[in-house]
């Protein structure tokens, strides 16, 4: 530490470098740290005199990182992100809890977490949960997260990743929706199909037996969260695709059906998987909200197989568990 301090003209320097380099820009970095725009510029030269290299490139737009401004940022935000969970470890020690962290969905914590959040909290009391949401479709960094649920095709080798199940789709609506407007008198009259703004979803490449019993008019509701898609299916506005992963809740206790007279339900090449990146350890709280995720969704999953066996489910998830 001492020849660290030694390379630094302050450990001032470090919080400004770590703001500027987030930024892309002295003025954001200056109002973020509540100091003035020159104060940043003379901090970081500085910084550059001190180390005899060039951090940033001054641009119209802003700045952008050198070769070696990356270097130092990448590493500033390690060592930063090993602070915090130091401390965030000696807090949870005074305080006997223990907080996670999870990147989902907004759909996926409105339609299949709050509904056993009682659960949850029994089994786990000296867990906190804190959550970074996704209103559209699933991605992005889980760097500053303990555990994200994403979709993945392939070998990831930024991440550790624990399977959740295959990516499994099924069109789905109230069961006074498909009454009236799949099986009932009004069949013929058209339906409406609720989908999310940012999703490649095809209805009727990926569903071709319900392209065939989709008569009359076809309607669109389109959402840019998925949320709001399902809970507009749960209100009986039409019918929406279903991801398995969110929606066996829904489909265990009724309030949402297959939305087609023969149910289908298909898998894609994707998986969904619970991962959390390489650098960062799983702490043994983390590990248990991870297994507990798994578990009660394959728990789901198995119900809602028994309720609905023309679906197939175990057909679907058998080949990930050779």
């Amino acid at each position: 530490m001492p020849t660290l301090r030694r390379q630094l003209p302050s450990a001032n320097a470090l919080f400004v470098f770590e703001s500027a380099a987030r930024c892309g820009n002295f003025t954001k970095a200056a109002a973020e740290l509540g100091v003035t725009q020159p104060a940043v510029s003379r901090m970081l030269s500085l910084l550059e005199e001190h180390l005899e290299v060039q951090l940033f490139l001054r641009t119209p737009n802003g700045t952008v990182l050198t070769e070696n401004g990356q270097i130092l940022y990448q590493g500033i935000t390690d060592g930063f992100q090993d602070i915090e969970r130091a401390i965030q470890e000696i807090r949870a020690r005074s305080t006997g809890l223990e907080t996670v962290t999870l990147s989902v969905s907004t759909a996926f914590t409105t339609h299949w977490l709050m509904p056993r959040m009682h659960k949850l909290q029994a089994e786990f009391p000296s867990i906190d949960l804190r959550f970074q949401l996704i209103s559209g479709s699933v991605g992005g960094s889980v760097e500053d997260v303990d555990l994200g649920v994403r979709f993945v095709s392939g070998e990831d080798v930024h991440h550790q990743a624990a399977l959740i199940l295959p990516e499994i789709l099924v069109p789905v609506c109230s069961p006074a929706y498909r009454k009236q407007h799949v099986v009932g008198e009004h069949h013929d009259s058209g339906v409406t199909l609720i989908s999310l703004s940012d999703s490649r979803i095809d209805w009727f490449e990926l569903f071709p037996s319900f392209q065939s019993e989709t008569l009359g008019s076809t309607h669109s509701l389109i959402f840019s969260d998925y949320a709001v898609v399902l809970q507009a299916a749960l209100l009986g506005q039409g019918i929406a695709v279903g991801w398995m992963n969110v929606v066996s809740y829904w489909l265990d206790t009724g309030a949402l059906v297959p939305a087609t007279t023969k149910p289908t339900a298909i898998a894609t090449e994707r998986l969904c998987h619970l991962i959390h990146s390489r650098k960062k350890p799983l702490s043994p709280a983390a590990a248990e909200i991870r297994d507990w995720i798994i578990e009660e969704t394959r728990n789901d999953v198995a119900k809602v197989a028994k309720h609905y066996p023309e679906l197939e489910l175990e057909a679907l998830i058998a080949p990930t568990r050779r």
